[in-house]
Parts: C-alpha cells; sequence; structure tokens
C-alpha cells in the first residue's frame, strides 16, 4: 500500500471514530467510561465484521455478503471450519449489512445488542478474557446499549447511528495485509482521549511508542527467537507486548498478561486483534498479578511498566503469607509509610515477581522510577545486588525527564539477562529529545536517530563519552552497587598554557583567598572559646 494510501485510509478510521464520538457526546457520554465502552466495542464490531468478510473472499471470490447469504446450512459449516481462529465468527444474520437494513424497526436498539451478545457467545472460546477467578470476559457486553444509554428513547437513535456509521465506512481490504505499525496508529488514535490527565481514567494504560520500541529492540537484539512466551504482568493495553511480539514475530511467539483492570484488559484484546494475536487471547488475565499470579510457568522475555504508586496496604500484609512469599519476593515487601500510603513503592514486588518469572536464561525489560539505580539502602538496593552478585544484569538506559507526559517522574529502563555474565552496559540518555506541548504537559520526544542511537550502543555495548559506559559486575559492586552511567564517566581535566607570570598571579591570588579565610577561622574559633567560658551552670 502506498504511503499516500495509507494516510488516506487512516484518515477515513479516525473520522469513523470522531463520528462515533460524536453520536456518544450528543447522547450526554464524552468523557464517560460508557463513552469508552461503546467506541471500543463498536469499533471492534466494525473490524471483525469486515475482517471476516476479507477472510471469506480470500477463501472463495464469490462469498460476498449476498453469497454468505446463498451458502446452505451446511456449506456455510464447512466455510467457517476453512475460516479457522483467522476472525471471529460470524452469522450472515450478524453482520453490518443485515442490521443496517433492519435500523428503523422499534425495537432497533435490542435488536443490535442482542446480535452483539449472540457473537460473544459463538466465540466464547477463542476471544474471552479470564479473570483470576475463572470467569469469561467476552467480547461484548451482554447488554451494551442497555447499560450504557440510561435514556430510554435514545437508545434506538444510538444505535441506529452507530449501525449507519459502520455501515458507511468500509475498511479497504488491503488494510488487513498492513503491520503492527499502521494498526498502533489507529489503535492509539482510538484511546488518546482516555490517555489524558485532564479526563484520564485510562493514562495507565498508555506507554510511549519510543520506550516500547527501544525495550522491544534491546531485548531482542540480533537474535532470532521462536517458539517463546513473553508476558506482562502489568500489561495494560499492551504496547510493550505488542511491540515485542511484533519484533520477534506473531507467528512465533505467545503473549502471556495480567492486569488488576478490566477496561486495560479488553484494549489489550483488542490491540491483539488488530495485530493478528488473537490466539494469544486466551492467556490474558484480568487479576491481582502480585496475589493471583495465574502464569506460574517460566517465561523467555518479561516487558513491564509496572504502577510506581499505589496504596495496597489493605492486602500487603496478605502478599508475605503467600505460600511462597519469601523465595518470589527475596527483597521483602514494602513497609505502609506513616503517610501518604498511595506512594507505596509497589514497583519494588512487581521487580522480584518478575524476577522470579523468568527462565534460566530469560530476558526481561522493566520501566522504573530512575531512583531505583541509586537508592543506598532498603529493597531497592537488596535488589540490585541480587542482579549484581547473581550476574543477571544487562544494562539500564536512563531517559530523558517528562518522557511521559503524563508523570514527572524520572524513569529508567532496567534491562535483566540471565546469561550475561560479562559487561554491564549503563546509558545516560538524559540529555536526548526535543521538548514539545501535549495538552497542559510537557513531554520529551525522541527523534528515530535518538531511538536508534540508544538501540545501538546498547546491543554493541559501545563507550561514548558523557553517554554510555561499559564496567564489569566487580566496578558495580565497588561502587556501592550504583547502576547510574555518570558515577562511571571519567573525569575530565583540561590543560592550559599559561605563562610564568600568570602562573604566579593565580598563586598569589590563591594564597591571598586562604589566608582571609584562616583569618576568619581564627576569629570565629575566638568568638565560640569566648561564648563557652560565659556557660555557667544553672
Amino acid at each position: 500500500m502506498e504511503e499516500h494510501y495509507i494516510v488516506q485510509v487512516q484518515s477515513q478510521v479516525q473520522g469513523l471514530v470522531d463520528d462515533l464520538k460524536a453520536v456518544f457526546t450528543h447522547a450526554g457520554l464524552a468523557g464517560e467510561a460508557a463513552e469508552y465502552k461503546l467506541l471500543t466495542q463498536s469499533f471492534l464490531y466494525k473490524f471483525l465484521n469486515d475482517k471476516f468478510l476479507y477472510e471469506a473472499l480470500n477463501i472463495d471470490e464469490s462469498y460476498d455478503y449476498q453469497g454468505l447469504l446463498n451458502l446452505s446450512e451446511e456449506d456455510y459449516d464447512w466455510f467457517l471450519d476453512d475460516i479457522g481462529t483467522k476472525t471471529a465468527h460470524l452469522k450472515p444474520e450478524q453482520l453490518i449489512e443485515s442490521l443496517h437494513r433492519q435500523q428503523n424497526q422499534a425495537d432497533f436498539a435490542e435488536i443490535f445488542e442482542q446480535t452483539l451478545n449472540q457473537i460473544a457467545i459463538d466465540n466464547n472460546a477463542i476471544f474471552s478474557v479470564h479473570t483470576d477467578g475463572g470467569t469469561d470476559i467476552r467480547l461484548f457486553d451482554q447488554r451494551l446499549i442497555t447499560d450504557t444509554i440510561s435514556d430510554t428513547s435514545k437508545r434506538n437513535e444510538v444505535a441506529a447511528s452507530i449501525i449507519n456509521l459502520l455501515a458507511r465506512v468500509k475498511f479497504d481490504q488491503q488494510i488487513f495485509s498492513q503491520g503492527f505499525d499502521f494498526f498502533s496508529t489507529l489503535f492509539e488514535y482510538m484511546i488518546k482521549d482516555y490517555n489524558k490527565d485532564g479526563g484520564g481514567k485510562y493514562a495507565e494504560y498508555y506507554t510511549p511508542h519510543s520506550v516500547a520500541k527501544i525495550i522491544a529492540a534491546i531485548l531482542v537484539g540480533n537474535d532470532q527467537p521462536s517458539n517463546v512466551k513473553i508476558y506482562d504482568p502489568s500489561a495494560g493495553s499492551g504496547t510493550l507486548l505488542m511491540n515485542l511480539a511484533i519484533q520477534i514475530g506473531t507467528d512465533r511467539t505467545s503473549v502471556y498478561s495480567q492486569d488488576i483492570s478490566q477496561k486495560s484488559s479488553n484494549l489489550l484484546r483488542l490491540n491483539l486483534i488488530l495485530n493478528g494475536l488473537q490466539h494469544s487471547i486466551h492467556n490474558i488475565v484480568q487479576g491481582n498479578t502480585i496475589l493471583n499470579n495465574r502464569h506460574v510457568e517460566k517465561m523467555d522475555y518479561i516487558v513491564s511498566n509496572p504502577p510506581f504508586k499505589l496504596d495496597f496496604s489493605e492486602w500487603r500484609d496478605q502478599v508475605e503469607s503467600l505460600p511462597n512469599s519469601s523465595e518470589r519476593f527475596f527483597a521483602g515487601v514494602p513497609k505502609i509509610p506513616n503517610k501518604k500510603k498511595e506512594s507505596m513503592a509497589i514497583y519494588q514486588l512487581f521487580i522480584q515477581h518478575i524476577i522470579h518469572s523468568l527462565k534460566e536464561d530469560g530476558q526481561a525489560a522493566i520501566v522504573l522510577p530512575t531512583g531505583f539505580i541509586t537508592a543506598q539502602s532498603g529493597i531497592d538496593k537488596k535488589i540490585r545486588q541480587h542482579l549484581v552478585d547473581e550476574k543477571m544484569l544487562a544494562g539500564v538506559v536512563s531517559m530523558p525527564s517528562n518522557i511521559f507526559a503524563t508523570t514527572g517522574t524520572n524513569v529508567s529502563i532496567l534491562f535483566i539477562d540471565k546469561k550475561n555474565k560479562g559487561d554491564v552496559v549503563l546509558i545516560d540518555a538524559s540529555n536526548l529529545g526535543t521538548k514539545v506541548k501535549e495538552g497542559k504537559n510537557q513531554k520529551t520526544v525522541l527523534s528515530p536517530d535518538e531511538e536508534n542511537q540508544i538501540i545501538q550502543t546498547f546491543i554493541q555495548k559501545e563507550v561514548v563519552e558523557d553517554f554510555s559506559v561499559k564496567v564489569s559486575y566487580e566496578e558495580i559492586k565497588d561502587k556501592n552497587y550504583s547502576l547510574s552511567a555518570g558515577q562511571y564517566f571519567d573525569i575530565k581535566i583540561d590543560y592550559v598554557d599559561i605563562s610564568p607570570e600568570e602562573f604566579e598571579e593565580k598563586m598569589q591570588g590563591y594564597q591571598d583567598r586562604l589566608a582571609s579565610l584562616f583569618a576568619q577561622s581564627h576569629e570565629l574559633e575566638k568568638e565560640i572559646a569566648e561564648q563557652l567560658r560565659r556557660v555557667r551552670y544553672e
């Protein structure tokens, strides 16, 4: 697909998203969770419908909408067998065109939501997300319109508006052959209004693409892994997982995830479907990773942007009482602070969980507050000491400030590699990037060249003045387990040629200054002694 055509199609799909949002705003849902739900599920229905028709035509050129209607029940079953798991299975009456023909019926809202409900039931085995308690979260809500549109007089209008918009826009068949970059752009556009601090209950779902790209490229490096398990214990909408899966190859990896938020798990499912990873949907778990870890198998690759601060005081003691707590959380469970319970360093639990979940030759990348790499006491230092003493550290990249527009916290990326028994790479990328405004926030954006500079420097273990160092595990121990690149940079001494007269002048100035300081010191000594003589016991 030519570049201008890609832009054209992206603009068309983004227009659909904008039009859907306008419908929901008119219904009084702007910015609410209900709007998010209607938008994502409407878009998902549209994508599954058009993907189904695309796969049908790939099987037989006569299998357009009318051709499918003409198939006998037996032939239709054979046709669904041919489609397999490439996309969700739909019946002719569940296609958008069939619903569009019924939009004027008095009970259309009910017809619409019952259709989506039946699609969810029919595809439950492959497309459901599971909770840590074993409950299925289906493709579509059972009462999507009823539960989101409280005004009964507007339900038919909203349902009809949705189906009209979905029928009007035709996803060009060529877009289904496009890769990750195409669909990630659409995905981000679709949920961008839910990733802002202003209306942004959903900001935690979004990891900047620059961070995700750097992580994926460094983790895979020059390797060509296959048949691997990749995992994110705090997955959000799956940006880190998507980038890593594409870097490895979607046909060579199985995706595993867990996240406490049902909304983020639904977004991750949509992301998997858009990017041809539906074979991994059954590995998505919605639940508390720390308390109810549902992926006990060891993983080849782990990526995570865990919560930095979160109040888990209500279940903190339960963590200590877990059967394998001392093994899994070897450095300890964070104490409850006297003030600001929300500042509890929950990321410390996720780092330990990730180390515990890695295979013996596994690798991981974790986004952490930069304070982690230099802390001189507590759990943070114990974790660093473990990584160094057990020789399972690949390196650290300290990112520019405000790389996340939604937080001012400086972040670093910790890379773990259980195979690395040699040198460790430490990079200080804090001076890279360009400052831009994103809404009310300032954000630092890395250029492609800067991203590549970080990636190649790390992979090649290059030493670049004031940017990167290559250090041994022994050197890190000598620096009290600090992982800050700046502490290993060479101290530069500038030599300047001066005449004997200039040298004498400078030395005289230093001597005069020193004499003045000595004199001040002497006066202070006399004053202190005089004050002490006046002290009396009362």
